[in-house]
């Protein structure tokens, strides 16, 4: 341990990135990443058209270690100095937290140190304090494959959801769209780019839950509404599938727009702006430019920063892992037993009551 700050070996194998890192928290609470490994799945999983739990647990069984071993290299902190080991242990596949929990258990026994079981979910929400040092309570739009959330942080280990999706998730969303049209996967920067070259005014399609007062996501309807746009002008040239692309990519942003709108306005009847509050968006979906643009302009106009870690930090990372527990030790927060269970669903809000539909992960089961 270096005087004055924690040194945390933070691993993630919860979906199909292989990731291990190892973060550095001062006193003062700032923080810097000393080393961030992060092997992708992406070839391997292309060809199926999204992830195979086995295929992506059998890579992670076959890397990690390997990675670990990186990850302490370039941070220059053997192994005897780290203080804590932190691990995805919830939300993801199953079968990846096991081998991330295995891993992380052997390495906390074998070198007798604290061992922190952390949520996926919490990773994310904590990440702009790495990268900003924002102060809490803050909004958090979290936008993946797997999750779409508005969350109040209000501090370590205490959330409030707002809203999430009934079905499912943006990322979800994104692929599903494009495997529909043909286009590759992942399917949101094949949108995205197909986008780029779409005509505005060709095809309209519906805003999911406009106005609705829940907060609440839904894309499923609008995936629907795609596929049935779709079989009517079939066959689909090129400029068709690059319209029907910036249609279903324009009602996903103006959705958005619409909840966290209210969200923001429900946050400041709450608290106030006077200190200049924070709009933070993480998960991968939160690289589409024309969503971060909407939701930056929106957060001006409300009197709020913005704030979207960069690109390899909203994606699924260890860096934010370990973070998490840093923050977690901080704030003095105990550390788990080695009997610790793996967790494919795990809210962040414990409070939050289940929701329909798949895109319920994350949420109560």
């Amino acid at each position: 341990m270096t005087t004055g700050s924690i040194d945390i070996l933070g691993i993630e194998t919860s979906c199909d990135e292989t990731a291990a890192a190892v973060v550095r928290r001062f006193t003062d609470g700032s923080g810097e990443i000393l080393s961030d490994v992060v092997l992708s799945q992406l070839d391997l999983h292309s060809a199926f058209g999204g992830v195979v739990p086995e295929l992506a647990a059998r890579s992670h069984v076959s890397t990690l270690d390997r990675l670990v071993e990186q990850a302490l290299a370039e941070s220059g902190v053997p192994l005897p100095q780290i203080d804590a080991v932190a691990v995805t242990s919830g939300p993801g596949l199953i079968g990846g937290l096991m081998v991330g929990l295995m891993t992380a258990k052997a390495i906390a026994m074998a070198a007798n140190k604290p061992f922190l079981g952390i949520n996926h979910l919490e990773g994310h929400a904590l990440t702009a304090r790495l990268t900003d040092n924002v102060t809490f309570p803050y909004l958090l739009l979290l936008v993946s494959g797997g999750h779409t959330q508005i969350v109040l942080v209000k501090g370590v280990d205490d959330y409030e959801r707002w809203g999430t999706t009934i079905d499912d998730a943006l990322g979800e969303a994104f692929d599903k769209t494009a495997k529909l049209l043909g286009l590759g996967y992942p399917g949101g920067p094949a949108v995205e780019q197909a986008a780029l070259s779409g005509e505005p005014k060709r095809f309209r399609l519906p805003v999911p839950m406009r106005k609705d007062p829940r907060l609440d996501f839904s894309f499923s309807g609008l995936k629907t509404a795609v596929r049935q746009m779709a079989e009517q002008q079939a066959p689909l040239s090129q400029q068709t599938i690059a319209d029907l692309c910036l249609a279903f990519q324009t009602s996903v942003t103006a959705s958005i727009d619409d909840r966290i709108a209210m969200a923001l306005e429900r946050f400041t009847e709450r608290f106030g702006t006077e200190s200049k509050p924070a709009l933070v968006v993480a998960g991968g979906v939160a690289a589409n430019k024309a969503i971060r643009t909407t939701l930056e302009n929106r957060a001006s106009r409300a009197g709020f920063r913005f704030i979207a870690p960069p690109l390899n930090l909203c994606t699924d990372n260890a860096a934010m892992i370990a973070w998490a527990g840093a923050e977690r030790l901080a704030a003095g927060l105990p550390a788990d037993q080695l009997d610790l269970a793996p967790r494919s669903r795990w809210p962040l809000d414990q409070a939050a009551t289940a929701v329909l539909g798949h895109g319920k992960r994350g949420a109560k089961a």
